[in-house]
């Protein structure tokens, strides 16, 4: 039989200290109260208990996630750093631990997309993309399984592009890919002191970046959509709520795929919204 050693109406990540790189967001169009993937894993993580490291190239990005998580009663550390810089992950990894008093659990949340086709790429997109959805997390690991204790957890936000090349969007394709076996070689390395490392796969998710995205390729809106709409950021967050927290405790090295079944073929006709209630979602 089971046993939950939980207090039962404890928060799931009481107690946890928890870094979220790129935790702020890019700016969403006037009146559209968009929430980014970044910004709702740190508010989430929050709500369930989390003190958590909100770490974004903007600073007032981050401060602002912050102001949200202290207006709810939460704890809430804002750092500057730029991914693409070795030595600003090395100092903001430090940085987290310091102000926390320590590190239980890491979101890799940060990445940028070119939106080139592959006969239009310089070497230098190619790089810069590598550099920020690839090296950047490598490093954030690497400095993270230093300082984090024994039975901490980290979780890197993929896309379903990992599994499907059909965006004409290649360096982007390719290092979420590459995250994907990333997370699985942190796995590999944090057996020693029991730290876990799963990836996320995101589908059509109503964020900034993926309005960005529909704009430039409004054809990936016009087909069926499992249950007729795209996913939230919410519904994001909640997936990787579970793989920080203590529930998940025997899943590592495992790519969860958050796309409502698109990539299973699970669809639905007929019109959608661009996405419901989040905050119905999130409770």
């Amino acid at each position: 039989m089971h046993t939950d050693t939980h207090a039962a109406h404890a928060p799931r990540l009481q107690g946890r200290r928890i870094l979220v790189v790129g935790a702020g967001q890019r700016e969403a169009a006037p009146g559209e109260g968009l929430v980014g993937n970044g910004r709702a894993i740190a508010l989430v993580l929050a709500r369930h208990g989390a003190a958590v490291a909100c770490a974004d190239r903007s600073g007032p990005s981050a401060e602002q996630t912050c102001a949200l998580i202290r207006a709810e009663g939460g704890v809430a550390h804002a750092l500057v750093a730029d991914a693409e810089e070795p030595a600003a992950i090395a100092a903001m990894v430090g940085q987290s631990a310091e102000r926390l008093g320590g590190l239980d659990g890491v979101v890799a949340v940060v990445g940028v997309t070119c939106g080139t086709p592959l006969d239009a790429m310089t070497a230098e997109e190619w790089d810069r993309v590598y550099a920020l959805n690839v090296r950047s997390h490598m490093l954030v690991a690497q400095h993270a399984l230093r300082r984090m204790e024994s039975g901490g957890s980290m979780v890197l936000l993929s896309s379903l592009a990992a599994l499907r090349n059909s965006s004409r969007n290649p360096a982007y394709e390719t290092t979420k890919a590459a995250q994907v076996s990333l997370a699985r070689s942190i796995a590999m390395a944090g057996q020693a002191k029991t730290i876990r490392c799963n990836s996320v796969l995101p589908g059509l998710i109503d964020t900034p970046m993926g309005r960005d995205e529909t704009a430039r390729r409004p054809e990936r809106l016009r087909s069926p959509l499992p249950f007729g709409r795209q996913g939230t950021p919410w519904e994001v967050a909640n997936a990787c709520l579970f793989l920080i927290s203590g529930e998940s405790s025997y899943v590592n090295g495992h790519a969860l795929v958050v796309d409502g079944g698109l990539s299973a073929g699970i669809t639905s006709g007929g019109a959608y919204p661009l996405a419901v209630d989040s905050e119905t979602i999130e409770k």
